[in-house]
């Protein structure tokens, strides 16, 4: 029986599958942010790298705003 702690082989690795996804696209940002000019991002490059940390919103915003297009 399990206690209400206790997560299901299921929902773990579900949640081990999302970990790797945030990981993976956090990484995705990051190496978009270090092959791009200065030019090509708007904002200071260094101001990215904090917000990129911050799960799912970080990548995203730098995806969705960062880029200059």
């Amino acid at each position: 029986m399990m206690t209400k702690t206790e997560l299901a082989p299921a929902a773990k690795a579900g949640l081990g599958v999302l970990g790797l996804v945030q990981v993976v696209f956090a990484f995705l940002a990051f190496w978009d942010l270090s092959h791009r000019e200065a030019d090509e991002v708007r904002g200071p490059k260094a101001a990215w790298v904090p917000a990129i940390l911050v799960n799912w919103i970080g990548p995203a915003s730098y995806f969705l705003f960062g880029i200059r297009r």
